[in-house]
């Protein structure tokens, strides 16, 4: 039952529930969900995911066979026992329509100097029609439009006539083991979709995803006779100047892909966090970096992985100390696929008509240059894998915001192709 009544008693009931629904994210939000600490968040959504009637599955990764799972990745300062899932089934009692899986993460990336945001990261300060803080936009504001998007059939006197399951997990910025945690605890649908931040388009591809630590030695001397010891932080650098060249090679053949060739420089190379010595005036004995590389859809993360090995012991061969004290590469964290989204399947027919019927114009489509969790779904179990979510700025910047007028264009997009996917029966 997908009747144009229908549609329009849900389209009412998500703009009756839209103050309720801000106050929702604000809550989100609210909440320091940063890797190690999501667990209260987690625990509150349980709560409100109960109180709505859902059957609520709250465990953590340390219940699930991540080990021996091949698309595992190492988490690093990070306890698996602490890092709660959370899975709110609507379960049919005769399911006639198909299956959903709406997923969302809810773990956010560090805010960074506090004195350089306009507003306090966690306050969920609303102005000018944007709400301000970290994670409102990547991917808070998507979890609630899911979420009020199924209150909004509920409140409109339906149900959707098959299963559908509401996710909220962790690791999605480092590791994505959360989203792999819920296949591996079983569950399964026709489709899934992931509200992430894509401006009301989808996301046709993914760039795959490598994380590793470059630990490099010295010999530290006093700097008065610096040219008798080696600076550890001098030598990193020059391996970060490899993979920098490393990754123009990879970019200039990126330039023949089918899906990446009209993206200037679609792969990227980041040395995010650096560590080193012990005194201004030593050589420093030691540096670690941090870093994070791209790779295009169809390379074998362990192919990108074996190529930074060879990059980094080729460059040390080049240097005289590194020759002889060769730097260790060290797998930190994410160890991913990237993911095409191929175009022609029912679900994203759906949803685009959704699309259109909210927005009045085409769904148009995106490629992103960096990862979400929809290759678990796509690559690994044959789903249709469809991200797209709301409008907002600021992913891991700041002054992250989310936009309040487009959260509820979306939550009425998800809303009907909730509707028109799962089909919907009276309650």
């Amino acid at each position: 039952m997908t009747d144009s009544t229908a549609l329009d008693r849900i389209a009412a009931a998500v703009e009756a529930g839209f103050e309720r629904q801000v106050a929702f994210l604000a809550d989100l939000v609210k909440f320091p969900s940063l890797r190690g600490n999501e667990a209260p968040l987690q625990d509150w959504f349980s709560r409100e995911m109960a109180t709505r009637g859902y059957a609520v599955d709250r465990y953590t990764l340390a219940d699930v066979p991540l080990a021996s799972h091949p698309k595992a990745a190492p988490m690093v300062e990070a306890d698996p026992a602490a890092s709660v899932q959370v899975v709110a089934a609507h379960r049919a009692p005769a399911p006639t329509g198909r299956s959903l899986i709406l997923q969302g993460h809810i773990d956010v990336v560090p805010e960074g100097p506090l004195e350089m945001w306009t507003h306090p990261p966690y306050a969920a300060v609303i102005r000018d029609g944007w709400m301000y803080g970290r994670g409102a936009h990547d991917m808070k504001a998507g979890v609630a439009c899911m979420v009020f998007a199924m209150d909004a059939i509920r409140a409109a006197g339906f149900a959707p006539a098959a299963d559908v399951y509401i996710q909220t997990v962790t690791e999605e910025e480092s590791t994505g083991n959360g989203a792999l945690s819920t296949l591996l605890r079983g569950y399964r649908a026709d489709a899934c979709l992931i509200p992430e931040p894509t401006g009301h388009t989808i996301t046709r591809a993914h760039t795959g995803t490598i994380w590793f630590r470059l630990r490099v030695r010295g010999v530290p001397v006093h700097v008065a006779v610096a040219q008798s010891g080696t600076n550890a932080i001098m030598s990193a650098f020059h391996l970060i100047q490899a993979l920098q060249a490393h990754v123009g090679t990879l970019n200039e053949a990126a330039k023949q892909d089918a899906w990446y060739r009209d993206i200037p420089d679609p792969l990227k190379f980041n040395p995010g966090i650096i560590r080193g010595g012990d005194w201004a005036s030593s050589t420093p004995a030691w540096c670690e970096v941090d870093c994070r590389i791209g790779h295009l859809p169809g390379t074998d993360p362990k192919d990108a992985m074996r190529a930074v090995e060879r990059v980094v012991a080729e460059a040390a061969r080049s240097d005289l100390f590194l020759a002889n004290n060769p730097p260790e590469v060290i797998w930190t964290g994410f160890q991913t696929d990237g993911f095409v989204q191929e175009p022609g399947t029912e679900a994203e027919r759906v949803l685009a008509a959704a699309h259109q019927a909210v927005h009045g114009a085409p769904m148009q489509e995106r490629r992103s240059t960096a990862v979400n969790d929809t290759r678990y779904y796509g690559i690994d179990h044959g789903m249709p894998a469809l991200c797209y979510g709301p409008k907002g700025e600021g992913a891991h910047a700041f002054d992250e915001r989310t936009s309040i007028a487009d959260l509820k264009l979306c939550t009425r997009t998800i809303a009907r192709f909730i509707a028109a996917w799962c089909g919907l029966r009276p309650v």
